[in-house]
């Protein structure tokens, strides 16, 4: 059968791709990474433990957790669209994206802060550095390697859910996937774009064990 795409679609498809993942992953760490401090101090046993901003934010993170991204992209169309005027489109898709992915990396970066040796936080604490400084200087430093992974599987989850972004017109490979290897049943375009995402997740993947290794130093 020959294949209804072009190579134009194609590229224009891996720029909506790269630019949503792009957007989302900026915001979304920028958001994640301070939930995930966040977390870590407030908790039980933290640097600044408090136990109502704790109690507050770790039930909403497990909520929005347990939203399946397409879910979450049709519940909040709302309020998509009133942030960027519409709700389809590469654009409409980038909010529900960050949404979706602000708390899985915050939950992500909680845990890899949890494997800081406590030991090296309390010897911080015990000269003298302050809040800021032990988080800084020593917790986020000591958790950088499993950070770089943190945010490998976190851009590999995106990409994943720009895939299921197309079932409502999100743009990207997904959208081509299912425009015109499903609904128009052209099977080369599925194989085409199939290829593509296991192509670029296993260069992701593999760019993000490289360097976390090189920053533990393995």
């Amino acid at each position: 059968m020959k294949t209804i795409i072009t190579l134009d679609q194609l590229l224009e498809a891996l720029y909506e791709t790269v630019l949503m993942v792009g957007i989302s992953l900026l915001i979304g760490s920028l958001l994640g990474i301070t939930i995930g401090i966040i977390l870590v101090i407030t908790r039980p046993g933290g640097l600044l433990q408090n136990k109502f901003i704790y109690a507050v934010l770790n039930p909403i993170i497990n909520i929005f957790r347990s939203l399946p991204f397409i879910i979450l992209l049709v519940a909040i169309i709302p309020f998509t669209r009133l942030i960027v005027q519409t709700s389809v489109g590469t654009s409409a898709a980038i909010v529900p994206l960050i949404i979706y992915i602000a708390p899985y990396i915050g939950r992500l970066v909680e845990n890899s802060l949890l494997e800081v040796n406590p030991g090296i936080l309390e010897a911080a604490e015990a000269m003298g550095a302050t809040p800021f400084q032990v988080i800084w200087y020593f917790m986020l430093p000591e958790a950088f390697g499993s950070l770089i992974l943190t945010m490998t599987t976190a851009t590999i989850g995106l990409i994943g859910a720009t895939a299921m972004a197309g079932t409502v017109g999100g743009g990207g490979i997904g959208d081509l996937a299912i425009s015109y290897g499903y609904q128009r049943f052209d099977t080369v375009a599925i194989v085409v774009t199939v290829a593509i995402l296991i192509i670029v997740v296993q260069g992701i993947q593999s760019a993000g064990n490289f360097f976390a290794s090189k920053a533990r130093r393995e």
